[in-house]
This record gives C-alpha cells, sequence and structure tokens, in this order.
C-alpha cells in the first residue's frame, strides 16, 4: 500500500485530494491542524507520533524532522542497502509527500508585525521534506501547489501513480517553492541585521514576447510579486494587438512622466522621450495641446492621460496612428470610438499616488545597477533666481512644467515650453548646446520665437547656451546649476535679460 504524509498550511481543496488518494487505496500520514481537519471531515489518517514515535515537541517546531520521515523518503528503492537500512530500522516507504509552508510571506506583510511573529512562522520541517521528497522525485512524488492535485489524482487513478515525468516537474516546482520562500527569509532577515551586500529579487514571467528590441532578439516580459501603481505589469489590456519588448518600455517611460502631474496632463513619447507633454484645465484641453505640440512626431507614438480618456479625446485620437494609449478609465463612448482600431492597445493602468521609494535595476554585462527611482519633485521658487532679471509672477506655472518634464527626456536633454505644453524637445545628444539648437529650432519651426521657458536637466557648462537661447526668443532658463562657469552663465543672461533659476537638483537620464 502507498503512503502519502500530509501537512499543509493553505488547505484548500486538500479534504476532496486525500479522499481521492484513499479511494485509490493510498494510506494517509498527517500532522497537527492538517490531521484534525482530515478526521473532522471524516478521512481516517495515521498520526505522524504514530510513524515517528516520538511526539511533536517544542510547540510544533519539532514533529518531522525524525529518520522514519526523511528515511522514508530519501531511500533509493534501487539500492539493496538502502532497503536494508530500512529494513533494520523498521521505516516504511513515504510514497508522496503533500507540503505546503507556514505563511510567512503573509506575516511580514502584516503591519506592524514583529519580529518573534515572522520568526514563528519560518518553517523547518515543511522544507525539509519537500527537498527529500524532491530529492528522491524517481519514486516520491512531491506536491506543494494545490493547483496541481487535480492532475494528480487523475494520473494515479488512470496508472496507479504519477509518471515519471510528472514527478520530475514536481519536484522542479519543489525547489522552486523553497527557494522562493527561503529568498523572502533572507531578505527579511537581512533587513533587519541591515546587510546589504546581497540582492535577492523574485519575479514571475508575465508573458512571453515575440522577440526583444529587434528580431533576431528572444524576449520574456517579467512581473514582480508586488502590485504598484503605474505598472504596465498589472494594466489591464483592454484591446489591441499583444505588447512589444519595445510597446513595454517606452509605455514605462510614459507612466513615469504622468506619475508627476497632478492636473490634467496628457503626453505623447516616441522612442522614451516625450515629443509632446500639455497640461490644462481639462483632459480634452491637455490632450489637444500635447497633440499640437508635435502633430508630425506622435506618428506611430504612445499616448498616456492621467484622467479618464472622454468621447472628445478619443476622437482627437482616432483619425491618428497610435501603438498603445494608456489611462486610469474609458468612458463607454470612447471605447466605442477606440475599438474601431483594432491594433491599437488600450490600457487601463492604477494611476493611484505612490509615495513609496522603488528600485530601478538596469543591467550591465556580469552585473546590475540599482538605483532608486527617480522620483524627486523640486517646487521652483522665485528664490531660485540667480539674475538680475527676475521671474515674472505669471511663468513660475510653465516654468514648473518645464522643469518636470525635462526630467524624462533623455541626456543631455532641453525642453522648451509655454503655456502649459512643450514647444520643442532635444534629447540625446552629445552636447548641450546640440540638444538646445533642436527644441529651439521645433519651437520656431512651430511659430513660437517669444517668452519661451527653457529647462535644462544639466547644468550649462558654458554660456553659448544662453546666447542661443536669447536668439530663439527664450525670456526664463531653468537649470541645476553647479557648473564651473555658473557665473559666465549668470553674467551673459544678464547681458541679454534673461531670467535664470538655477535648482541645485540634476536629472541625468542615460
Amino acid at each position: 500500500m502507498k503512503r502519502a504524509l500530509v501537512s499543509v498550511s493553505d488547505k484548500t481543496g486538500l479534504v476532496e485530494f486525500v479522499q481521492g488518494l484513499q479511494s485509490c487505496g493510498w494510506e494517509i500520514i498527517a500532522t497537527g491542524g492538517t490531521q484534525k481537519l482530515l478526521e473532522q471531515s471524516g478521512v481516517k489518517t495515521i498520526g505522524i507520533s504514530e510513524v515517528t514515535g516520538f511526539p511533536e515537541i517544542c510547540d510544533g517546531r519539532v514533529k518531522t524532522l525524525h529518520p522514519k520521515v526523511h528515511g522514508a523518503l530519501l531511500a533509493r528503492r534501487d539500492e539493496p542497502s538502502h532497503l536494508q537500512a530500512l529494513k533494520d530500522n523498521g521505516i516504511e516507504f513515504i510514497d508522496m509527500v503533500c507540503v505546503n509552508l507556514y505563511p510567512f510571506k503573509q506575516t511580514i506583510s502584516k503591519e506592524g508585525v514583529e519580529m518573534a511573529d515572522a520568526i514563528e512562522n519560518i518553517d523547518i520541517g515543511g522544507p525539509s521534506m519537500l527537498r527529500s521528497a524532491a530529492k528522491n522525485w524517481n519514486d516520491v512524488t512531491v506536491v506543494c501547489n494545490p493547483d496541481d492535485y487535480g492532475m494528480i489524482l487523475e494520473e494515479i487513478k488512470a496508472n496507479g501513480n504519477t509518471s515519471k515525468a510528472t514527478r520530475l516537474q514536481l519536484s522542479a516546482k519543489a525547489y522552486t517553492h523553497t527557494a522562493e520562500y527561503d529568498m523572502c527569509i533572507a531578505t527579511y532577515m537581512r533587513k533587519q541585521a541591515e546587510l546589504s551586500e546581497k540582492l535577492f529579487l523574485e519575479f514571475d514571467v508575465k508573458q512571453g514576447l515575440r522577440y526583444g528590441e529587434n528580431p533576431h532578439q528572444t524576449a520574456k516580459f517579467y512581473k514582480a510579486l508586488e502590485a504598484v501603481p503605474f505598472s504596465l505589469a498589472t494594466a489591464e489590456q483592454l484591446q489591441g494587438k499583444e505588447l512589444s519588448y519595445n510597446n513595454i518600455q517606452d509605455a514605462n517611460a510614459a507612466l513615469n512622466i504622468v506619475r508627476d502631474f497632478k492636473q490634467p496632463f496628457c503626453v505623447a513619447l516616441k522612442h522614451m522621450n516625450p515629443c509632446g507633454a500639455a497640461i490644462g484645465e481639462t483632459i480634452e484641453e491637455a490632450w489637444q495641446k500635447a497633440y499640437e505640440s508635435d502633430k508630425v512626431s506622435i506618428y506611430g507614438g504612445i499616448v498616456a492621460c492621467n484622467r479618464e480618456v472622454t468621447k472628445e479625446v478619443a476622437q482627437g485620437m482616432k483619425p491618428i496612428f497610435l501603438e498603445i494609449v494608456m489611462a486610469p478609465s474609458y468612458t463607454p463612448e470612447a471605447m466605442e470610438i477606440l475599438s474601431t482600431k483594432k491594433n491599437l492597445r488600450v490600457m487601463k493602468v492604477d494611476m493611484s499616488e505612490d509615495t513609496a521609494a522603488h528600485n530601478q535595476y538596469v543591467s550591465v554585462n556580469g552585473g546590475l545597477l540599482v538605483q532608486q527611482l527617480d522620483t524627486k519633485n523640486v517646487q521652483i521658487t522665485q528664490e531660485m533666481c540667480v539674475t538680475e532679471t527676475k521671474p515674472d509672477a505669471a511663468l513660475m506655472d510653465d516654468i514648473q512644467f518645464g522643469w518636470n518634464i525635462v526630467k524624462h527626456v533623455k541626456s543631455n536633454a532641453i525642453v522648451v515650453a509655454k503655456d502649459g505644453h512643450t514647444l520643442g524637445v532635444g534629447a540625446g545628444q552629445m552636447n548641450r548646446v546640440g540638444s538646445a539648437e533642436i527644441a529651439l529650432n521645433e519651437a520656431k519651426a512651430a511659430g513660437f520665437t517669444e517668452g519661451l521657458i527653457l529647462a535644462s536637466d544639466g547644468f550649462l557648462p558654458f554660456d553659448d547656451t544662453v546666447a542661443l537661447a536669447a536668439k530663439y526668443g527664450v525670456t526664463t532658463i531653468v537649470e541645476p546649476g553647479g557648473s564651473i562657469r555658473d557665473e559666465d552663465c549668470i553674467k551673459k543672461a544678464n547681458e541679454l535679460g534673461i531670467c535664470m533659476l538655477f535648482t541645485g537638483t540634476r536629472h541625468f537620464k542615460h
């Protein structure tokens, strides 16, 4: 007669599973609360103490750590010396272990949890049984996920036991389960001990991708276990084609811009840089201004709004080829309009306020860079002015807007703005004056040549950008400051009657 040892924290579907095993002639060994539940449900069991000949001790901390358990699991059925050792010590085989572990992660997720509570939810016997059974997968079935109960019962009913291929898969699942469990414990304990020389990360596959940045590159999209706002990993796709690698990269960049704005805001983005962005009294106004900022570059781009997309916004988007639209919600009328564009990816994204400090991970050859996500928002004030010409109070919102946008443009970054929307964006150039020329020429081509705001993500290393800006109608420059030539730039701004503000904060984006 085959025997199964059952000891679970998550008792979902357990009674039905064990009843199925018994109907196939299996004998059931159970521990503590698991045995109590099964007995109450009319399932006859053998207590673990009857097997080991030893009582559960230390408040249940020690109950399965015994040779009559682990010998029964680890003994090879094809090794005569193992069989003789079991016979000499009165040990019977255990052919299945059904175990899931104390809820450590759930415990430490509770607000105000004490370390003592966390420690008591570190499972010792459970992982030990899983590992023993998984090691001897050739003969032992190891079960750690209730989702597998049905498949296992089907095989046993059909063939009397699980197949070798199934046992190998279940072994891999068990080792994955214990690895994740130990990683969670290690991360928690290392935090308590203030150790940081190791980094443990856990992500699950969300979807396979057709390819990576280019067709010859394979790729997958993984999601973190913890759901956070402004994340494509937890967004709901309402329609459209499957997301691509580049779609995900671009959409993530757009969401990081959106999170910096409280008022109605819309951004159009291409190649991880904003090509048009605007605030408005309404989301309709913000959309229209963002679109008018650059009607050419938006083609094939991504649009993100921080308010519900309305019928009017959707009508404005309909004639334009877009890859993705993202928003916290959509009116039924808007969805009806957008649904006519079958390939358009429409994403519903949680955009609730998020004040948590999140890490950003970037892989490099043979390593990983980790930093805090740049969520710092500097409030621009008139006291930041370093020039004789002072900022016009009416322009403070535009100065703030330009500063918030340039933070999300690839360095070297220059943004030219006016009236709450971008007029020119210079991104990723090898020198700052080159970025400025791009942004200023875009503004000029759109017919804007006076009263402009210029924002720079890093300090101006020379006064050439100041001189160039004046020729294109810039009246205010906002930048971090900190160059050894700051005085040259201030002097040039004073000569040209330009207001300059130093924020004291840099926003490089590589």
